[in-house]
């Protein structure tokens, strides 16, 4: 009970320190509105959130010829014969990204739509999960006649990271996600290319969307979409605050003890960045928009009003912006089915030629009276599903005993004993509640159904003239729910989440409160007691039923994605391409130590380049500097340690925000006449959603408040620093890092404000650089990569043993990285860090691509890269 009232504590401290300000962000954006502005469209889902498209739907044809690019990181998957409910990542995420993809890819104007996932390899899975593409067969729409090539279509494509022998469970993906990204990068401008070439257009046809499923996802979608400059959109499908709340409220577990099991931290600060990386964000309900997405730092519900009323009408919203949420219910694959009911809702009649599905069989075996109406739950054996309330209900209540027999389909299982602690648990007590109530013939729960027969299951019911029970604490959408409808299944649903907003548009039912369980028996008693009602409910859901078709929901997703401006990588033509040595170099040797002191960093770099002297000066190795260093810092450096700026490839500058490339600008070799040219083409990428003087001003704002206090004297430690700013970064001076606040701090406060950026603690917290959301050195490498055609295998990052803010990030993906260990590492900050999850949930400490070395000599770095397959001297 105290560790409860503790976290109610914290939970309230938490909220006090977001709503000053939250209401801060809202006021300031609340000034100069139009009379009436402030309360416009208030009550219309459609653009509420942001969503200024609606009833403007551009006209989609065969002509533009979209590439989509979909995620969904976790789980089991393929086009056919899911296997559902074989763990608790194949689920219905699965089964919703695999019939996206084949519905996109049958709309006119869409080429080809990839789903990206991982390759699974592991002994005990299907070798069709490790094959690296997978066609899948698109469903059929009505008059769809479309000329297609080779390459069109929709496929699934498997991207390897991760052990290869492994199956991993979603929460312990995260270390691997940069590596996914690096891989798909590749797969995605391979096939940008061949599109490109294929439909004639004369350049790559590069991606409409990138659109991660799930935080994972998120974090894959906002860092590809940022080293191409193509839009992001994401879905959530069960947010990490959601969840984080109801566990908590439970009161089992501590927050740290949740933070463990589910990596909930890391999940969160994902969805977190999908916030600031998105364009669009669809949401399946108003409800997950208002209640769950409400409760993240960047995004609220008056304040993105505030933003759209702003932008409709062109006034500045001082650097602030916010995603688009917009309400898609998932899509259904039901219309093959709809043909089997005539206009008043009758099954068509059975033929007697036709035999009955086996799974039938399978379940009418249970009952001693088989003729009875059948209620129906189809849920995974989890606690939140409420299995047993319900088994509780209909134990308890004799005349529904009398009236129905009662079918749990809760997944596959061999035994109990191999299932999970918790499945079991749940499983063991309906199981006990059976015998406990005697309901044996009179319920049924098989071990075994195969995906495609969870149809035919609905068709028995619905035979039976039963029903359709969900009764879930809470329920994020419901696909059951509205499966159910389509064969003509009444429903009983949850009155919390989703559902409710699912049957004001069906009317096919009635909703309960799951924690009611005579509520839930009366309500099952009525409907199947009274036969007008149920036919009435039947007959409203089958008649309403296509309001959440595929065809309608890629009818809506497709209008929003339209209405989006171009966005693609603006690579210059051969004939305006800068000189840049970085070109033709088959290994990268980058340089990124920022732990040592400018005269133990000279030495880390000629000692690295006199390590590969020799295919450094054949040209087949370059050498990049990444550091926090601004471009004429970095001049300064080279040229009081005699050494020349041609020596390297390329400068990532100012945490990642300005990229340079050196060249000598005429003959003479001295090194005065050096040059560096900045690459305006990424600044372009990375400028998306850059606050510029908006932001500026807000930073200038906040750095006077941060204050050292002694006695009744304030003096500021935080100064804006205008030498070392530029176009993309906006640095300040430290006088006293001992006052700084925690970098997650100021990343939380940026985020409640809607200034989408980075923010950086580096030279030792002395320097606060604050950069665009796009902006990193690992994602600077990225594009690199692109750009220039660099393999991320041969291409070696030098890192010490801490550094600034970022250095995290330079270690995962499919580059290798090495550790200099020694004692020029200077410590790391406590200040520098802005995560809020342990370090094992960004990098796997244990690949094989991270090498940690003593020392920082030849002797030390030349065996070293060689084993890594850098040619050396």
């Amino acid at each position: 009970m105290l560790c409860r009232e503790v976290e109610d504590a914290k939970r309230l401290k938490r909220r006090l320190e977001t709503e000053k300000p939250r209401t801060d962000a809202t006021a300031e954006m609340s000034e100069d509105l139009f009379e009436g502005e402030k309360g416009e469209d208030a009550g219309d889902a459609s653009v509420a959130y942001g969503d200024s498209s609606a009833g403007n739907t551009p006209r989609i044809s065969a002509v533009d010829k979209l590439y989509i690019v979909l995620i969904s990181l976790h789980g089991l998957v393929r086009g056919e014969n899911l296997e559902l409910g074989r763990d608790s990542d194949t689920s219905g995420q699965v089964k919703y990204v695999v019939e996206l993809a084949k519905a996109l890819s049958s709309c006119p104007g869409v080429y080809r739509v990839d789903l990206l996932t991982r390759q699974i390899l592991a002994p005990n899975y299907d070798r069709g999960y490790g094959e690296p593409s997978e066609t899948l067969v698109p469903t059929s729409f009505k008059n769809l006649k479309q000329e297609r090539g080779e390459n069109s279509g929709a496929y699934i494509t498997r991207i390897p990271f991760g052990p290869k022998d492994k199956y991993l469970a979603k929460e312990h993906l995260w270390p691997y996600v940069q590596e996914f990204v690096d891989g798909a990068l590749s797969h995605i401008v391979h096939m940008s290319k061949i599109i490109g070439e294929e439909i004639g257009c004369g350049h790559p046809m590069w991606p409409a969307v990138i659109h991660g499923h799930y935080a994972s996802a998120g974090v894959a979608a906002a860092l590809i979409s940022g080293a191409l400059n193509v839009h992001m959109v994401f879905t959530g499908h069960f947010l990490g605050k959601d969840k984080l709340e109801g566990l908590l409220k439970q009161g089992r577990q501590t927050r740290e003890e949740i933070n463990m099991t589910y990596k909930i931290m890391r999940r969160i600060e994902a969805e977190e960045l999908s916030l600031d990386a998105s364009e669009i964000v669809i949401a399946s309900t108003r409800q997950e928009i208002e209640e769950q997405w409400n409760l993240y730092d960047g995004f609220e519900v008056m304040l993105a009003r505030k933003l759209r009323a702003r932008v409709k009408r062109g006034a500045n919203c001082y650097g602030r912006y916010m995603p688009r949420m917009v309400i898609i219910p998932p899509g259904v694959e039901f219309g093959h089915m709809i043909h089997e009911f005539d206009m008043e809702g009758e099954e068509d009649s059975h033929s007697p030629a036709s035999e009955d599905p086996p799974i039938w069989s399978e379940i009418m075996r249970f009952f001693t009276n088989p003729r009875k109406p059948l209620i129906l739950a189809v849920a995974r054996p989890y606690p939140e599903k409420n299995i047993t309330t319900l088994v509780k209900a209909f134990g308890e209540c004799r005349p529904l005993r009398e009236l129905a027999n009662l079918t749990l389909i809760m997944g596959n299982r061999e035994a109990i004993s191999k299932m999970s602690n918790m499945s079991a648990a749940v499983l063991t007590s309906v199981l006990t509640l059976i015998d406990e109530y005697d309901l044996y013939g009179q319920v049924a729960y098989p071990k075994h159904h195969k995906h495609s027969e969870v149809l035919d299951i609905y068709r028995l019911a619905a035979r039976t003239k039963g029903a359709f029970v969900n009764v879930a604490y809470f329920e994020q959408f419901g696909v059951t729910l509205i499966e159910a409808a389509m064969h003509g299944l009444p429903v009983i649903a949850t009155k919390n989440g989703a559902p409710v907003e699912i049957h004001q548009v069906l009317d096919n039912g009635l909703l309960v409160d799951p924690h009611d369980q005579h509520a839930i028996a009366d309500a099952l008693y009525k409907l199947l007691s009274d036969k007008q009602l149920w036919s009435r409910c039947r007959e409203n859901g089958l008649k309403n039923i296509h309001r959440f078709s595929w065809p309608e929901h890629c009818k809506n997703y497709l209008s929003r994605i339209l209405t989006l401006s171009p966005r693609y990588p603006a690579f210059p033509g051969n004939e305006d391409q800068i000189k840049a040595p970085i070109k033709g170099r088959k290994c990268i040797i980058v340089i990124a130590v920022d732990s040592a002191s400018k005269k133990d960093l000279v030495c880390i770099i000629k000692n690295s380049i006199e390590a590969t002297r020799k295919e450094t000066l054949s040209g087949s190795t370059g050498f990049v500097l990444s550091t926090s260093l601004t471009m004429s810092e970095i001049h300064s450096l080279l040229i009081s340690a005699g050494m020349a700026p041609t020596d390297f490839v390329a400068f990532i500058c100012n945490s990642g925000s300005d990229l340079f490339y050196p060249s000598r600008a005429g003959d003479s070799p001295s090194t005065s006449r050096v040059t560096f040219a900045l690459d305006r083409t990424y600044q372009s990428h990375i400028e998306y959603r850059w606050g510029g003087e908006g932001l500026r001003k807000y930073l200038v704002k906040w750095a006077s408040s941060i204050v050292e206090r002694r006695g009744r004297t304030e003096k500021q430690v935080i100064f804006e620093d205008a030498e070392h700013s530029s176009t993309c970064c906006f640095a300040f001076r430290v006088v006293n890092p001992n006052y700084l606040p925690p970098l997650k701090e100021l990343q939380k406060l940026m985020r409640i404000q809607s200034l989408r950026c980075h923010a950086l603690y580096n030279h030792s917290a002395t320097r606060l650089s604050v950069i665009p959301i796009h902006a990193s050195r690992s994602q600077a490498l990225r594009y690199l990569s692109v750009r220039w055609g660099i393999e991320l295998r041969n291409v070696v990052i030098l890192v010490g043993e801490s550094g600034d803010s970022d250095y995290e990030e330079l270690f995962g993906g499919l580059h290798k990285t090495i550790v200099l260990k020694g004692e020029f590492n200077t410590p790391a900050n406590r200040i520098h860090t802005v995560r809020r999850y342990p370090l094992q949930d960004v990098i796997a400490l244990d690949c094989s691509n991270i090498i940690g070395v003593e020392g920082c000599s030849t002797d030390v770095l030349t065996p070293t890269l060689k084993t890594l397959g850098i040619p050396t001297k």
